[in-house]
């Protein structure tokens, strides 16, 4: 329908009569005041009207019939738009999609030591922008779809004339009455207000590889946010963060821990069962060992991220001295030195600390 006729004025009109017939029939037609069943259709299509009237712009694309129409303007115009003339900018490449897609999120998730050895599955919650189920991302009230631009008659761009030096040519903009989707909604849903996605709580599922480090990233595609007017949701981006053990440290795919014996075991040699992260561990202790030896146990560390099969487990050990003895614990002390060749202290090269000691023994065992 043509928006004079639905303002009831002249095309001639002047600006301040087409206002003056607006808010005449706005005030008629509202809904909250016209209980009549065609009111509110009337008013939004004179609100339609009069947002393209009331425009000098847009009215005068109107009046020259959308995108077929020209107008003029002084000056050499917009050196961009002369180069868009002669390289197919003067040709309107067709509307705009409102669907976009949605921005990819970055979610940084705690885990622990554990579960990177085999790697497994998480439930996270999270905040996002998922697809409105009133309108399905079509952006407009249930009943109702998009309408074709006036201004542009659906292309989502009008053509203008500018002379330049190089003579008058021919350029294209998007339209200011649909912003260069080539259409128009009347009534946006009342759940997404015509945006097509809502905010809300969804459950992601992480799946945790093995082997995992702390600071790397996993890239779950299409998860993320859908995007406007229903668009395709982004990518999420996983971060994780090893938390430390207390007890058990890590060297690449090897984990690393302390194992404190008694000297009486040192001297003998020994089995230890320990519980290690996953379960339980048998370490040996050789006869005679000494404070820095280490004892390694295959395939008992972490996972490979990239191909099959585990780390190691690598025990440091720590002889532990006696400060304080018995009677008893004295006097077979003395019969044990007794029985060993004679010995007297003496210097010999410079030993480094236990932790250091372990420290490259591990690296290198």
């Amino acid at each position: 329908m043509d928006h004079y006729e639905v303002l009831g004025v002249e095309r001639d009109a002047s600006q301040d009569q087409i206002k003056k017939a607006y808010r005449k029939l706005a005030r008629e037609l509202h809904p909250d005041v016209n209980p009549a069943e065609d009111a509110e259709e009337r008013f939004k299509a004179v609100t339609h009207a009069f947002d393209v009237l009331g425009d000098p712009e847009q009215r005068r694309n109107y009046d020259m019939g959308g995108a077929s129409g020209f107008g003029g303007m002084p000056g050499f115009g917009n050196m961009g738009d002369v180069f868009d003339a002669f390289f197919g900018g003067g040709q309107s490449r067709g509307p705009q999609s409102r669907a976009q897609r949605g921005n990819d999120a970055l979610l940084r998730v705690d885990i622990e030591l554990v579960d990177v050895i085999f790697g497994g599955d998480r439930e996270i919650e999270v905040d996002t922008a998922v697809l409105c189920d009133t309108c399905n991302g079509t952006c407009c009230s249930p009943g109702t779809s998009p309408q074709r631009c006036d201004v542009c008659g659906g292309s989502g761009s009008v053509q203008r004339q500018v002379r330049s030096l190089l003579g008058n040519i021919v350029t294209a903009t998007p339209c200011g009455s649909c912003r260069g989707y080539g259409t128009t909604i009347a009534a946006p849903c009342p759940t997404c207000a015509g945006h097509g996605r809502v905010r809300a709580r969804t459950t992601l599922d992480v799946n945790i590889p093995a082997g995992i480090e702390t600071g790397q990233r996993v890239q779950i595609r299409g998860v993320g946010e859908v995007g406007e007017a229903g668009g395709p949701a982004g990518d999420v981006y996983v971060e994780f963060h090893v938390t430390p053990s207390e007890v058990w440290a890590r060297q690449g795919d090897d984990l690393l821990a302390t194992v404190q014996i008694d000297m009486v075991d040192a001297i003998r040699g020994t089995s230890v069962t320990l519980e290690a992260l996953d379960g339980e561990v048998t370490v040996e202790i050789k006869v005679g060992a000494q404070s820095g030896d280490v004892v390694v146990v295959k395939n008992r560390g972490i996972g490979h991220l990239r191909g099959s099969g585990r780390g190691d487990a690598k025990f440091g050990i720590q002889v532990l001295t006696p400060s304080k003895l018995s009677a008893k614990e004295s006097k077979v002390i003395d019969e044990f030195a007794n029985l060993r060749p004679a010995s007297a202290p003496h210097l010999t090269e410079h030993r480094q600390g236990l932790f250091a000691k372990l420290r490259d023994r591990f690296f290198t065992a």
